[in-house]
């Protein structure tokens, strides 16, 4: 099935004050809801505070898809959410978020994520390298 273009451009933006209430709408619409603490909004609160870039993607003013990142600017980058309403996916709005979260963090900062199950695809098909190396941890024996 073709993918129908959209009536108006979408508007690309750093938004480092985006609302809890907007975020946790875009990540229902996502699908990413069920992998983040949406019903604790005082988390979720703290989850944009302390991001240190949050690129957004807006629709006529909607928001329709996020970047939040965890970054120093000069060394790492972590991507820890990209979200594109499922209505809209496939038009390029997540690739898009993903390459101006890279020119926000300016060459030569390493920029990783880790992938929700069902996007391994979609990172592949963006391009993007597997690390091998890598390794998650929550608590320390």
């Amino acid at each position: 099935m073709a993918v129908q273009p959209l009536s108006q451009p979408v508007q690309y933006a750093v938004e480092p004050d985006l609302s809890a209430d907007a975020f946790i709408d875009v990540l229902h619409r996502s699908g990413l809801a069920e992998r983040r603490p949406v019903a604790d909004v005082p988390r979720v609160e703290a989850m944009l505070r302390n991001a240190g870039l949050i690129v957004t993607a807006r629709l006529d003013g909607a928001l329709v898809g996020v970047a939040r990142s965890v970054t120093d600017f000069v060394y790492c980058c972590y991507l820890s959410d990209l979200a594109v309403d499922r209505a809209l996916q496939g038009r390029g709005i997540g690739k898009e978020l993903m390459r101006r979260t890279r020119d926000a963090v300016g060459e030569g900062t390493m920029c990783l994520l880790l992938s929700a199950p069902k996007a391994v695809t979609f990172y592949e098909q963006a391009g993007m390298k597997r690390h091998e190396q890598a390794f998650l941890f929550t608590d320390l024996p």
